[in-house]
């Protein structure tokens, strides 16, 4: 009889467990075995050697999969990922493997055309495409920054026809599925290979005929992915690009809490092959790393020399604000009037805004109720097309009421504000003109995202309202006029890096007008035009902003000077969330005392909204200039903490915010 190590999709004993089996297996294997009254899957990560107790009853493997094995290579990549997020390994194989089929259909491939590109590089672009294509076969981490509109695209594509010419394999990794058909069709047209597209809105048979392609390694290929692309079977990669690798949608947040541009650099190194970072607003901590290194590449112009659009901060504080039928708020008249013209002019505008809904919520006028979801801490936004009220964090929604349910009133005032009273503005303000909304509530498939750009590429909408959905990547040649609304409720987050999130927000957006012949132009509405963060985005002054923003974080002791782990608490019973918080505190600060002084504890505390669908939530922050440490503290904590069944404990490694 052999014993083995097998990690099993389950979240007990860090998904750790030992079977028996008669027959020889290998590492990698997957196999279904007994876990209580059920059978689920696992993986087999070794033999066992040693003695093993023959007073604990040891059940048996049940079956050994024949379709199915993960390899060395593969397996050791993704333990090294589990380990890193302590996050239990059996889990994350099985949350990541493809789901079975019993009649997959076959799926058809792009094949791209091949055709030489119709423009010469820059000398810039070719510096830049230089120094990683001599990298070629090794190890190296990159940093691609260039301003909006200044083609990284172009370097990209180069590289890409390079290795595909050769053989060889790419992925390029983009943070959200609305940036795909753009690069589908620049690809497909010039790259001589099989395109592939990995991302949620394919059929599970699509996603098993790309699983199979490139664990089979057919042809040459590119796949252009997004976050989960990141764990596909690759057998080899020769280069790996992140687009926008500021773009907070790279880290998840539910299951394994991986943030996929550092998965994505730990791919490269375990491929050997070189990772470029791609952005015109990187994170503080890429620049921070790279800055000054051989790994920085510049693309400080943009292509043809066209100059970046000028940036006007509208102060918004004077506007008309009671809410009429009549009423364009919350347009200044400045704005709506610029529009107008710009739309009489035959051009086209962007106007972004980052809330959905028509009102953030709403509230009696004459008792003050206001209308919050039962199941969180959240107000119900109002969405006025649907009559409803929703939930955005756990999709509660009612129909919206005639009167107060407390008082009766019928004075019902709708506060604040998003994409759906925009576009109601506009629709009523600029008629004759067809105003199109881009955002979730409004685009629900990847058809309808591709039918909407296509139609504001062709020119069939005037006005384009959206969230950041619409912010990144995208190039409209027709748009000259940019208007944002809403930036203030971001400067106000409590979060040490809300001002580098509206920084990256705001000059993306303005990266989008101006990228024809004529100058673009971005107004930016603000009840804070004062604040320090608008002179240097008006002067796209990065440099300045960036350094500015090291010296309080250095002050602070927040990355890119420390490291951060958040620990979450989840009960539906807010006492039991709290004292195991308060509980699980006073042990790791005794650990800390005693073993691990490096480290900082920060909390417990409340979450910022500290009910989530009828489930609350407690928070622990830690952070330390040490990375091992941190995590041996994580450690020896989870091996010596024991909490109440009703509450559940999530470790976020390196969060990317803080609630």
């Amino acid at each position: 009889m052999h014993y083995y190590e097998i990690a099993v999709n389950t979240p007990f004993n860090n998904s750790l467990l030992t079977y028996s089996f008669e027959k020889k297996l290998n590492r990698g294997d997957i196999v279904l075995v007994p876990l209580g009254r059920r059978k689920e899957k696992g993986c087999v990560l070794g033999e066992l050697k040693d003695h093993v107790d023959s007073q604990i009853e040891i059940k048996s493997v049940i079956e050994v999969s024949k379709e199915l094995k993960l390899d060395e290579d593969y397996l050791s990549f993704l333990t090294w990922v589990a380990n890193y997020y302590q996050y239990p390994i059996g889990q994350h194989i099985f949350d990541i493997l493809p789901k079975p089929l019993k009649r997959p259909r076959l799926t058809s491939l792009i094949t791209g055309k091949g055709n030489p590109l119709p423009f010469e590089l820059t000398e810039d672009q070719v510096n830049s495409f230089e120094s990683i294509y001599k990298s070629l076969g090794s190890f190296k981490k990159f940093l691609l920054h260039g301003v909006t509109g200044s083609g990284k695209t172009s370097v990209y594509l180069k590289l890409f026809q390079e290795v595909l010419s050769k053989n060889g394999n790419g992925l390029f990794l983009v943070p959200e599925i609305n940036l795909t058909p753009q690069f589908i069709e620049t690809f497909k047209e010039h790259l001589n290979g099989t395109i592939l597209t990995y991302h949620s809105s394919m059929s599970r048979s699509e996603k098993k005929r790309v699983w199979d392609f490139v664990q089979n390694e057919e042809a040459p290929y590119l796949l252009i992915g997004v976050r989960s692309s990141i764990f596909l079977p690759f057998k080899e990669l020769n280069v790996v690009i992140i687009d926008e690798e500021h773009d907070s949608s790279y880290k998840q947040d539910d299951r394994c809490p991986y943030h996929m541009r550092d998965v994505a650099i730990k791919l490269s190194s375990h491929k050997n092959c070189p990772v470029v970072m791609g952005s015109a607003t990187p994170t503080i901590e890429t620049l921070y790393a790279l800055k000054d290194t051989t790994a920085y590449l510049s693309l400080p112009k943009r292509v043809k020399n066209l100059a970046l659009p000028d940036i006007k901060i509208i102060d918004s504080r004077n506007s008309q604000r009671s809410v009429g039928e009549d009423d364009i708020w919350p347009f200044t008249n400045e704005s709506l009037n610029e529009i107008k013209t710009r739309l009489r002019d035959g051009e086209q505008v962007l106007v972004f805004v980052n809330r959905l809904g028509f009102a953030n919520f709403v509230q009696c006028g004459s008792c003050g109720k206001e209308y919050s979801c039962p199941n969180c801490h959240s107000n119900l936004k109002y969405f006025k097309n649907s009559s409803q009220m929703k939930c955005q964090i756990c999709d509660f929604k009612m129909p919206y009421p005639d009167s107060c349910s407390d008082c009766g009133n019928m004075k019902l005032l709708q506060k604040g504000f998003g994409t759906e009273r925009l576009a109601e503005v506009l629709k009523r303000e600029c008629e004759g003109f067809v105003i199109g909304r881009f955002d979730r509530d409004a685009v629900k498939t990847f058809n309808e995202l591709e039918k909407i750009l296509e139609r504001f590429k062709e020119r069939e909408i005037n006005v384009l309202v959206g969230t950041q959905m619409l912010s990144k990547g995208h190039n409209f040649p027709g748009v000259n006029l940019v208007v944002l609304l809403g930036v203030d409720g971001q400067l106000n987050f409590p979060d040490f890096r809300s001002n580098e999130k509206v920084f990256q927000l705001v000059t993306q957006t303005a990266g989008r007008p101006g990228r024809s012949e004529k100058r673009g132009l971005v107004f930016i509405e603000s009840l804070s035009p004062e604040n320090q963060i608008f002179k240097y985005i008006k002067s796209y002054d990065q440099t300045a902003f960036v350094e500015e923003e090291l010296k309080i974080r250095e002050t602070l002791g927040f990355p890119p000077f420390s490291r951060l782990v958040a620990i979450y608490f989840i009960s539906r019973f807010q006492n039991d969330c709290a004292q195991a918080a308060m509980s699980t505190g006073d042990v790791i600060s005794h650990l800390i005392d005693t073993h691990f002084k490096n480290v900082e504890i920060l909390g417990p505390r409340p979450g910022i909204i500290e009910k989530r669908a009828n489930k609350y939530n407690w928070t622990i922050l830690l952070k330390s200039a040490q990375v091992n440490e941190l995590h041996n503290l994580i450690k020896t904590f989870r091996a010596n903490i024991k909490l109440k069944s009703s509450v559940s404990l999530k470790i976020d490694i390196d969060p990317q915010t803080l609630g």
